[in-house]
């Protein structure tokens, strides 16, 4: 009988060890079970909407990289048009503007641009008296412009030879207005429409300054923006792991193509001795690959475009991931690598982004064995699941999930209380199913306090933060607040802090793993204790 519970007894141990401290538990982290984090967002990637103030500077700043107009002639009053979007000849022939009507800017300088249609080619004219079409497939001196600006809106638009173009009465769009037109209403004159003017990445900001005032505006920004002091504070609360976007020009650094500014590897280095010195972890997060994954700022997008899917990217990609992996991989610091944050459903297809994160896990495990590496699914329409399932790697693999109640119609009139309940509904169901799935770990890498509700109290942001917590507490890699700073304050996790909106209480814990496996430790003993 002693035989027989004696080997009950192991056998429950040895269960209770597996199942309690296993599952739940994240490799190398100070005291927590998992990662309890906030992001660095807007620091070694620029994002315009999180520090504005750092374009006010740029001359002629509504008319950066990416940015859209329309060109309406004065004297025909009808717009400049590519047909068929593109690769076909150029009129001035339509009432109303729209998609045939918009390009997206190409900035060689304040006063020097390139015009691309919605499907990709340039407006190109091949010297003086020339008509425009729209079938250069990449620009070069003849698809560049000169655009000079009044202050009514209306342009004037000359070729790099000094030549203006202008609307002629048969609707052709041709460079040869004789001399230098006024601002009266002639053929030369064009009233420009911006359609919009969304991008604010470190593409537009390199390229809008120019190199040497965005090396300086960028290197004050990166010395400043995040500090030492910034670490302290989130030791102090109870942070244990920093994620940190980067983009990929951070492996050419201290001189990267044109027109990125070196400087983000001191930076990243800074950080992590940051990190170090307050038992802070670190996830290297490639926010930004070749060619945009996404066409977002975020991503450094130039134009909108996302380029990334092809095979030369995605090889300079991995070499980034090397060169990360090789330099971080044995820093006491560093608990994972990001291959690639939030490519888009749209534009990047699955078994291509499978593909490259199979190669970059095995990437990463030539430098670690220890190093998780996290996989984020694709934005927009697309299932989590798809990457959840895809065989990609057999240790410490983690899906990083974004959850905003926001960026969609859904969300669009929804009261606190549907906010919330939105939460338990979905989301809690959904982290539950991936945690009893026997796959990777979870781990919601980007969530905010913020919704678009807006007159919510102070007491509903509370409630909002901590159904938030109490739910993504349950994901088994654990979360990262999106982001430490931002001028908009609910974005702002250091000021969701300091205001008590944001009440982060106890740190979660592997579900009390110690003392489940205590409390059952001490049950075995009283039954021996009363039974032998």
């Amino acid at each position: 009988m002693e035989l027989v519970l004696t080997k009950w007894v192991c056998t429950f141990l040895l269960c209770s060890w597996l199942i309690f401290s296993g599952v739940y538990s994240v490799e190398g982290l100070h005291g927590d079970s998992k990662v309890r984090g906030v992001n660095l967002g807007g620091w070694l990637v620029v994002e315009g909407w999180i520090k504005p103030s750092l374009f006010d500077g740029i001359p002629n700043g509504d008319m950066l990289d990416g940015t859209q107009v329309q060109l309406k002639s004065v004297t025909l009053e009808k717009y400049v048009s590519a047909e068929n979007w593109g690769g076909m000849n150029v009129s001035v022939s339509r009432d109303v503007a729209s998609s045939w009507e918009t390009f997206t800017l190409w900035r060689v300088s304040e006063s020097e641009f390139q015009f691309r249609t919605l499907q990709g080619q340039f407006l190109t004219c091949d010297g003086e008296g020339c008509s425009f079409s729209a079938t250069a497939e990449s620009p070069s001196t003849l698809e560049t412009f000169f655009v000079e600006k009044y202050n009514n809106g209306r342009v004037h638009i000359k070729t790099t030879s000094g030549t203006y173009l202008q609307a002629t009465v048969e609707n052709q769009l041709i460079a040869d207005y004789p001399g230098k037109p006024g601002w009266d209403d002639n053929a030369a004159t064009f009233e420009m429409t911006i359609v919009s003017n969304n991008l604010h990445g470190d593409y537009q900001l390199a390229n809008g300054y120019a190199h040497n005032k965005a090396k300086e505006v960028l290197k004050r920004h990166r010395n400043s923006f995040i500090t030492i002091g910034d670490f302290i504070f989130l030791y102090k609360h109870g942070i244990n792991t920093v994620r940190i976007p980067v983009g990929w020009w951070i492996a050419y650094d201290p001189d990267p193509p044109a027109p990125f500014i070196g400087g983000t590897l001191e930076a990243l280095d800074n950080a992590f001795s940051w990190a170090q010195a307050y038992n802070i972890k670190c996830i290297i997060d490639l926010h930004a690959a070749p060619g945009s994954q996404n066409g977002m700022e975020h991503s450094a997008s130039r134009d909108g475009s996302t380029d990334w899917p092809n095979p030369d990217y995605i090889s300079q990609t991995l070499h980034v991931i090397d060169f990360l992996a090789s330099r971080y991989a044995r820093h006491p610091a560093l608990l994972g690598i990001e291959l690639l944050n939030e490519p888009s459903a749209a534009t990047v297809p699955l078994d291509i982004l499978v593909s490259y994160y199979n190669q970059g896990y095995q990437t990463v495990r030539k430098h670690s064995s220890t190093a998780y590496v996290i996989v984020c699914q694709r934005i927009g329409n697309a299932d989590p699941l798809e990457v959840y399932h895809a065989n990609i790697g057999s240790r410490n693999l983690v899906v990083d999930l974004h959850y905003y109640n926001l960026f969609d119609n859904f969300f669009v009139n929804m009261s606190a209380v549907d906010n919330i309940q939105f939460i338990y509904k979905s989301r809690e169901t959904q982290l539950e199913a991936l945690n009893s799935a026997n796959g990777p770990l979870v781990f919601i890498g980007e969530w905010v306090n913020e919704w678009n509700v807006t007159s919510g109290s102070q007491k509903d942001y509370q409630d909002f933060g901590r159904v938030q917590l109490e739910v993504y507490n349950a994901a088994s890699f654990g979360w990262a607040y999106w982001t430490l700073k931002n001028d908009r304050p609910h974005w702002d996790f250091e000021w969701n802090i300091r205001n008590n909106y944001l009440q982060l209480g106890n740190s979660p814990k592997k579900r009390n793993v110690n003392g489940l496996a205590l409390l059952g430790l001490t049950y075995v003993l009283f039954y021996l204790h009363h039974t032998l």
